[in-house]
Parts: C-alpha cells; sequence; structure tokens
C-alpha cells in the first residue's frame, strides 16, 4: 500500500482528520458526502493504522502504556495498553461530526471538541462502548517489557517538545505539510479566505512537558485504562479477556472539572457515571486496533518454532527434571506437577469442563510449605504469565471478597478475587487453615472455590440477581489431609526425600520451558480406533478390580492421556503413553494406602 507518509505515531488524531476531509470529498462525489453516511464507522482509517502497524513495522514502536512509560508518553499520540477486561461500562453518546460554519469536522477518537461546536441540525450523534481495563491479576515480571524506550520522534517534533509550557501547539503540525495543503477542506478554505489549519490557532493540545503533572494522582503500581471503543461487534469482546488496545491516549482538563452548564454539548461526553473514574487517575484511550492475546503473545523476543518431537521431548525432560529437583526428588509429583500446568479447559459437555487438571499436594505443613510452597511459587511465577496465590484461613474465608459483585450506585462492577482471566494459575494454601466457624460470607467463599474447581465457573453477584461465568483457572492445592474445602481432581501425597535444592535455571532454560507451556497446551488430540479399544478393556478391567472408581476417575485418566501425550508434542494416543497414566495411577494409589 503506498500513500502519503502520515504521521501515525506522533499525530494520530492529524491522520484521522484527513482521512475524514477525503472521504467526505471524494474527487467522485460531487456535492461531499455527509457525515452521516458513514453512521460512525470507519471511513478508511483503519487500514491506515494497520498497514503502519502490521506491514511498516510499526507496532514496535509504539510505547506501551505502564507507570513507567506514563512519565513521557504525550497526550494525543498512538499508545498500547495491554490488560484485562475487568467491567463493561456501557455505551456513550458522541458527537461524531458536526458543522465548523462551512466545514465538516469530526470528534471520532477525541473526548472533547478541538473547535467551537454549538447545537445544529445537521450534528451526528454517534455511539462507543466503554471498557474499564486493568492490569491483568497475577501478571507476571518476566511478561512485561524490559525496557521502554522513548519513540525515536520526527525532528520537527523533537522541536516542538522543546518549546516552553505556555506555547499552543497546532495537532496538525506533525502531519507533512504538502499533505495539509493539499487537503479538500484545507483548499476550500483558501477559497473562502478562511486561515488554514496549519495557521489556525483554536485547536488546541495539552503541552508535552506538562504530562508528569497530568497524570500525578495515577496508581503507579496498577494502572487501569479506560479504553473507548469503536467499529467493533460486542461479541469481540468480553468480560475478563486480556486484549492489547492500540489507540489514541488523551487527556482533556474539561473533564477533570465539574460540566460547564452554559457548554453542555463539547461536555456531553462526560458521563455522570465516570465520575469515580478522573482522567488524572484512569488515563482515556481511544482504541483504533485490539487484538486478544494469547499466552504466546507474552512470550518476548520469542520466534514462532514448530513443536517438532524430538525439540519437545528434549526440553520436557529438563524442565521435568527441575521440578523433580524443586519438589525434593519426588518424581511421582513432578510427573502430576507438570500434567497440571499442562491443562486447560478444551471444552464443556453440560456442566463438565473437560481438560481441567487441578491438582491436590497432601501431606504439608506449615514448615514443609513455607519451603517448598515458595519453590514451587517461584518456579511458577518465572514460567507462567498469570499466578496467584490464596491464602485459606479462617480470617481469609471470613472476609475476603472472592466474587465480583454490582455496585448500582457506583454504576461499578467491584472485582473480587476469583475475576481471573483464562490460563491464570491459582496456588491455594490451606496449611493455616484452623477449626473454627464460618460466618455467612465465609460459606459463600466456601461455595465459590468449590464451584470453580469443579465446574470452573464463578458466580458474579448482581445484588438481585447471580451470573455463572465460564473459567479457565488452574488450582494447586497445599494441605495436610485431602482438602475438603477445595476438593481436587487428582491427590496426591507428597514424599520429598531431601530438602536441598540449589539448581538455579538460566534464563535461556527458562525461555525454553515457557516456550513448551504456551505451546503444547494448545495441540489438538485424537485417540485412533485401535488403542481406543485397548483404553476401552482397560477401563473395563479396573471396574472389575476395583468397583469405588467411576465416571470420574475415567474421566481423569483420558485427561491425563491427553496430557502426556501433549507433553510429548504428539497429538494422538500411543499405547506406550497410556502406560504410562496407568503407572501414574498405580503409583500414586500406593501413597494413598
Amino acid at each position: 500500500m503506498g500513500g502519503p507518509p502520515y504521521d501515525c505515531l506522533a499525530n494520530p488524531l492529524g491522520a484521522v482528520r484527513l482521512t475524514f476531509e477525503k472521504a467526505i470529498w471524494s474527487e467522485s462525489e460531487n456535492p461531499p458526502i455527509h457525515p452521516s453516511a458513514f453512521n460512525g464507522k470507519d471511513w478508511g482509517a483503519l487500514e491506515l493504522f494497520r498497514h503502519f502497524l502490521f506491514q511498516g513495522s510499526g507496532l514496535s514502536q509504539v510505547p506501551i502504556l505502564n507507570p513507567k512509560t506514563l512519565r513521557w508518553v504525550q497526550p494525543n499520540s498512538l499508545v498500547r495498553y495491554r490488560g484485562m477486561i475487568q467491567d463493561m461500562l456501557g455505551n456513550e453518546f458522541y458527537a461524531g461530526a458536526y458543522k465548523d460554519g462551512n466545514l465538516w469536522r469530526t470528534n471520532k477518537f477525541m473526548d472533547v471538541s478541538q473547535y467551537p461546536m454549538g447545537s445544529t441540525p445537521d450534528m451526528c450523534i454517534w455511539e462507543r462502548r466503554l471498557l474499564y481495563c486493568v492490569p491483568v491479576p497475577g501478571q507476571s515480571s518476566w511478561t512485561e517489557p524490559s525496557s521502554e524506550m522513548e519513540p525515536n520522534w520526527s525532528s520537527q517534533t523533537r522541536e516542538k517538545r522543546r518549546r516552553m509550557d505556555d506555547e499552543d501547539d497546532d495537532p496538525m503540525d506533525l502531519v507533512p505539510d504538502d499533505e495539509i495543503k493539499s487537503s479538500p477542506i484545507t483548499k476550500k478554505m483558501r477559497e473562502d479566505g478562511l486561515p488554514s489549519p496549519s495557521q489556525s490557532m483554536d485547536a488546541k493540545t495539552t503541552s508535552s512537558s506538562s504530562i508528569t503533572s497530568t497524570f500525578q494522582s495515577v496508581d503507579k503500581d496498577n494502572l487501569p485504562c479506560l479504553v473507548k471503543i469503536y467499529d467493533s461487534p460486542e461479541s469481540e469482546l468480553k468480560l475478563n479477556d486480556v486484549f492489547e488496545f492500540i489507540g489514541v491516549l488523551t487527556f482533556d482538563s474539561e473533564l477533570a472539572v465539574e460540566k460547564d452548564d452554559n457548554d453542555e454539548l463539547s461536555n456531553s461526553f462526560y458521563d455522570d457515571a465516570l465520575v469515580h473514574l478522573p482522567p488524572n487517575k484512569v488515563p482515556r484511550l481511544h482504541c483504533l486496533i485490539h487484538r486478544k492475546l494469547a499466552v504466546q503473545d507474552f512470550l518476548p523476543g520469542s520466534p514462532i518454532i514448530e513443536p517438532k518431537p524430538h525439540l519437545v521431548k528434549e526440553t520436557r525432560e529438563a524442565l521435568f527434571r527441575h521440578l523433580t529437583a524443586v519438589l525434593g526428588n519426588d518424581e511421582v509429583a513432578a510427573h502430576f506437577v507438570l500434567l497440571h500446568l499442562l491443562s486447560k479447559v478444551h471444552a464443556r459437555v453440560d456442566d463438565v469442563a473437560v481438560g481441567k487438571l487441578s491438582l491436590n499436594l497432601t501431606g504439608l505443613n506449615k514448615e514443609s510449605v513455607s519451603v517448598f510452597g515458595t519453590r514451587l511459587s517461584d518456579i511458577f511465577k518465572n514460567l507462567l504469565p498469570f499466578t496467584n496465590c490464596m491464602p485459606l484461613t479462617l480470617e481469609y474465608l471470613n472476609t475476603a471478597s472472592l466474587a465480583p459483585k454490582k455496585d448500582y450506585q457506583a454504576n461499578r462492577l467491584v472485582p473480587g478475587v476469583l475475576q481471573l482471566p483464562e490460563g491464570s494459575h491459582l496456588m491455594v494454601d490451606e496449611t493455616q487453615l484452623e477449626s473454627g466457624s464460618l460466618n455467612s460470607t465465609g460459606i459463600e467463599n466456601t461455595k465459590l472455590l468449590k464451584n470453580l474447581i469443579e465446574f470452573q465457573k464463578v458466580e458474579y453477584d448482581f445484588q438481585y440477581y447471580k451470573v455463572e461465568m465460564a473459567a479457565d483457572v488452574q488450582l494447586l492445592i497445599f494441605s495436610e489431609g485431602k482438602s475438603n474445602i477445595v476438593p481436587a481432581d487428582v491427590i496426591v501425597p507428597f514424599q520429598p526425600s531431601c530438602l536441598e535444592s540449589t539448581e538455579i535455571p538460566v534464563a535461556e532454560a527458562l525461555e525454553a520451558w515457557r516456550w513448551y507451556l504456551a505451546t503444547v497446551r494448545s495441540l489438538p488430540h485424537s485417540i485412533g480406533s485401535e488403542i481406543q479399544k485397548v483404553v476401552e478393556d482397560d477401563l473395563v478391567a479396573a471396574r472389575q478390580t476395583d468397583r469405588s472408581l467411576g465416571s470420574r476417575d475415567f474421566s481423569r485418566w483420558l485427561t491425563m492421556a491427553r496430557l502426556i501425550s501433549s507433553s510429548f508434542g504428539e497429538t494422538s494416543l500411543s499405547k506406550e503413553h497410556w502406560e504410562m497414566v496407568k503407572e501414574m495411577e498405580r503409583l500414586r494409589r500406593e501413597r494413598l494406602k
């Protein structure tokens, strides 16, 4: 794709305006197109940004918005925000296009009009969605960019950033002069004897050097973001999904103060529901392009590697050895922990979440969990993108807010501990739980945990009713005996033979293990007709030998069979791997006697 060198990075609003002008003053249309024909939809701007980001290698130049980059990133510039959709605030109406004299202007991807705007019959009222996004709960430090360097702005932009705070900047200045001069609206303005956009001082932006004071109230450890969505069907964005939003970072001081009754329309973007989200604490991002993130997207600089069996086998063996060392040379526990880390919900059949494999390591007390639990927590934080820990004490159960709850007064969904995105890992330490009475909150929290581990669902409390939301969370429980509060799919008595663990993995090994876990979890799986007959015969024989075995046990065996095959990079079950399932179950059951 050819075209002019729009400055999409430093001044995306200038590029949006020029594409708007071109769409209206199309050479094939005379008179010009009325903006109502767009109905708020894209008029060609998105293709321009897609080309810049994904074909022109511009994505790597776009800074990721976080507390560090917020110190220097420029308002009205292009940024990326990675986070979880924590709440959906509904839709907001705004004046999308309006007439300024004889000229059409647009407010799309803005909070406040850059030019005087009165109430006219020609004004186009459009709609956008509001999403409240937060950093992903439990996000591991290795998923964050190692360093965020300030973009290499154009020399023209650098010159503007050296100006004093009291100088006014025209947002059109960052667009090439020849583009401004050739713009259809600019030509029309010259014909009417009006000043051109490059000469006008009406469109003013926040001074670049004031960015630090602009967001001085932002939580430096937990940066939320109010994302405004355009041109996207509702089905593409769901609560708790993790997305990367690419768009225009805006800050308008008008939104931070009380509305001016004399200028109702220009402040009509300001909604009473957003009074608890002031812009100096919650940055606004007007989304141009978004994409749902998978675990692979958090692997820093990792190339796409085909999971060839020999490569997967070598990586598996190295990771298994490390897990064995971390677990005090308990190979049985290490085997089950590895399968647990590869588990995920592949499908849902009625109330059954197919593919989950929660794990309960028993035989641990406060002292031993402080050693082995800490080791596992450290290695999980180095391997998994989202990890969380829950100290299951009586006080915690009786006081914690595990389920999200709707606050109708603030019109917000108050987050709960169990509002977690797909692919999260949760470690539950039950060794500190002592005898005592549960209050109503504790009983409700116990029910929530059982519902999560058994059905992979969490009940959201909307005060007058409850809604079950599907989840996909790996749960690992530490306890002295079998947990009755969080009954896991697999119970493995933990039997370490040593306390020492001197093995410290190098960075290259960690990168390989992250790739391994992210890749093999998503491999397809099948069982051939021949091996299926073997499996069926073995299940019948096992049932005849032990009448206590039921459908839940056999479902677990089939899940383990899939996970073992995947752990070796294979997509179909072999006789060898089925025998491994039976052997692991035999060793586990021996420990339970």
